[in-house]
């Protein structure tokens, strides 16, 4: 991985080759997350992206945060198999059946999560590897988390994807080290986790 100029002329992780990416890049990805539902629409996205580029998943986002209520997974958790067809039909998001029915089966078991003591975003960020170099599309942890959604039930997840999500939601910092975002993320990173 190198590095490209961006617009303002600072140097930025290679794949910010365009406008959208470089938005992308610069104001979110690396950036520690805590707020649960925006933690789902992530792994939501993760899914979404499998066997797809991001860029194309970050063009649909809008239109996939309107067609699954904002990626509100306790709103999602109620909705039933009837809704299946009509999001199927939406051509303004990704319209694959088994990605469409993942995101509500899994609406259901964030929400059983947030139920929990610590709630859906603790039972995430107990996973957040403390260092992980970067170029890496797994770890360990994200192979651990992996396995602990799949063996509640969760779809459309694997170590790649939570490695991903990991990326998205800053629980790693693979921002490049000559990246000028990468010392403010590490830094936001820094304070999210949770001691051990």
């Amino acid at each position: 991985m190198t590095t490209v100029r961006g617009p303002d002329g600072r140097p930025r992780c290679d794949w910010c080759r365009d406008p959208l990416l470089v938005a992308y890049h610069d104001a979110e990805w690396g950036r520690p997350v805590a707020d649960e539902r925006l933690l789902f629409e992530k792994l939501s996205l993760e899914a979404f992206q499998a066997g797809l580029n991001w860029r194309l998943v970050l063009a649909r986002r809008d239109a996939l945060r309107r067609a699954f209520a904002n990626f509100d997974f306790r709103a999602l958790a109620q909705w039933g198999e009837e809704r299946l067809a009509a999001l199927a039909a939406d051509p303004a998001i990704i319209r694959h059946c088994g990605k469409i029915a993942a995101v509500l089966s899994n609406a259901r078991i964030a929400a059983e999560l947030a139920a929990r003591p610590g709630g859906f975003a603790a039972f995430l960020w107990r996973f957040a590897p403390r260092s992980a170099p970067p170029g890496r599309t797994s770890c360990p942890e994200a192979e651990a988390l992996a396995r602990a959604l799949k063996a509640r039930g969760w779809r459309f997840i694997g170590a790649t994807s939570a490695y991903a999500f990991f990326q998205a939601a800053g629980f790693v910092n693979d921002h490049h080290p000559a990246c000028a975002l990468r010392a403010e993320a590490e830094a936001a990173r820094a304070t999210f986790l949770p001691p051990r």
